[in-house]
């Protein structure tokens, strides 16, 4: 087996990260305005729309570290690099989304439909409701504008789940929770004053802790797939077989066993059958052509691993470690065997 790994230069440039920086700003302005409305008006679904922008202000502030830890170089106990530091990070957040954010809202919710008080000065809030929704609705379009160059025509649903790289679609499910916050913010202040029952001020508090744990519970299953070790894109799993199949002395690429190791660094392993004429000396030149077209046109393929194979033993040996998971493999989207 032969392998070759590119430069150990930084490769986390990510779309993501801009999106990041503008939510950042977005949301440090949005937590201030909103912390000194909660604070003059008493009301509690502000008060959890200005925890939950202070805890988005953190979320961002993590994800920021996540992608500089991610971009260090590779070093002798780390040869393939950081870059999962950033699924980590994206996986804390998607916790603090819902200890915190999740967590305090529901707590005062809950406190102040058992003891309501009356809400003061709610013109404060209307105006800060309705300038955090500006704010919030700049930075999630934005957002939704990064997330869907990154997934051109396919279905929002299926980037979200294909997606490796977190920020690009955590920041946009943060804005529009919080859009969403806001709404039911001022609907309960609305609610509250209209039948004079500062109940629904708490309950809408609930509603938006609930809507902030259904939007943690989702980043953190995301993250926790990228962070155990989900495949590279299929795209780049043919790219790179037509590249070997194209190679003179390969008879046929049997397929690649891929890893993602950051939104722009992938390893792959790929198995091919050679030409059985060709000596020991010609398939290393073979290898070798391989792997300079793999880097040239892949950079981001930092790992690449190719082993001799015929397809017969490719089948036994694929059938040996994934088991009948082998006869569903073409038809999941999601496998990492399927080309």
């Amino acid at each position: 087996m032969t392998a070759i790994v590119s430069d150990d230069k930084p490769h986390h440039r990510s779309a993501g990260r801009p999106v990041v920086y503008v939510a950042l700003a977005g949301n440090v302005a949005v937590a201030v305005i909103k912390l000194v409305a909660a604070v003059v008006t008493g009301s509690a679904a502000m008060f959890s729309e200005s925890v939950h922008s202070i805890v988005d202000c953190g979320n961002e502030a993590l994800l920021l570290h996540g992608y500089r830890r991610a971009a260090r170089r590779p070093d002798l106990v780390h040869p393939l690099g950081f870059g999962r530091e950033l699924y980590f990070w994206s996986f804390i957040v998607a916790l603090m989304l819902f200890a915190l954010g999740a967590g305090v809202s529901v707590y005062q919710g809950v406190h102040h439909v058992l003891t309501p008080e009356p809400i003061q000065h709610a013109t404060v809030s209307y105006v800060v409701l309705g300038l955090s929704f500006l704010f919030e609705g700049a930075s999630w379009i934005v957002a939704w504008r990064g997330f869907a160059r990154v997934r051109g025509e396919v279905r929002f649903w299926t980037a979200f789940r294909q997606s490796k790289d977190p920020p690009s679609f955590m920041v946009l499910f943060e804005d529009t929770a919080a859009l969403i916050g806001i709404l039911i913010a001022a609907a309960g202040i609305f609610a509250g004053q209209w039948f004079q029952q500062p109940i629904f001020d708490g309950i809408a508090s609930i509603l938006i802790g609930l809507v902030l744990a259904v939007v943690a519970i989702l980043l953190a299953i995301e993250s926790k797939s990228l962070l155990i070790g989900e495949r590279a894109t299929p795209a780049l799993v043919e790219a790179i077989c037509r590249l070997a199949e194209e190679q003179p002395g390969v008879l046929h690429a049997n397929s690649a066993l891929t890893a993602q190791l950051a939104p722009d660094q992938a390893m792959v392993a790929l198995s091919i059958a050679f030409d059985p004429e060709l000596k020991t000396s010609e398939i290393e030149v073979c290898v070798a052509a391989i792997e300079s077209r793999v880097r040239d046109m892949h950079p981001n393929v930092v790992a690449l691993f190719v082993k001799p194979q015929t397809v017969l033993q490719f089948e036994a040996a694929r059938r040996a470690r994934f088991g009948e998971q082998v006869g569903r493999a073409a038809h999941d989207p999601r496998s990492i065997l399927s080309r």
